[in-house]
């Protein structure tokens, strides 16, 4: 299933222009237009599905299994020191297109970037209540 009016669709699917830089029947990674560093692509599904609560086991596997080999080929042929796995599901988590997507961020010693959060507190207690309320 494709939006109609969905820019990732378009991309996803070769009707919009991309720098690919991998594509199988599921699957199209491409360079992000607006990178945070040098390399920064998308794993982009064919199929739209929103986020990942819509994103069926199988593809949620595979895009995971391609972030692995694509971070192996980006290590190799950028020599980044590290990258960043960001995927956003929600306007509060900063998603701003609704089609399932993950950045591969290639890190670089001093590239200016902080991807990252300010680690909070939180009690014995207050963990064990929350893992009651997952676990059930």
């Amino acid at each position: 299933m494709k939006e109609e009016n969905c820019i990732f669709c378009k991309i996803a699917n070769g009707e919009i222009p991309s720098k690919t830089i991998y594509e199988d029947d599921t699957f199209r990674v491409i360079l992000d237009l607006g990178p945070a560093t040098r390399g920064h692509a998308l794993i982009l599904p064919k199929e739209h599905y929103a986020n990942l609560y819509e994103l069926p086991e199988d593809t949620a596997g595979a895009a995971m299994k391609l972030a692995k080999k694509m971070a192996e080929r980006m290590r190799d042929a950028l020599g980044c020191q590290g990258l960043n796995l960001v995927q956003n599901n929600g306007d509060l988590a900063g998603q701003t297109v609704f089609h399932f997507h993950m950045h591969i961020i290639p890190r670089y010693s001093a590239d200016g970037q902080k991807i990252g959060w300010k680690p909070g507190a939180v009690t014995q207690e207050e963990l064990e209540e929350i893992k009651n309320s997952i676990v059930g």
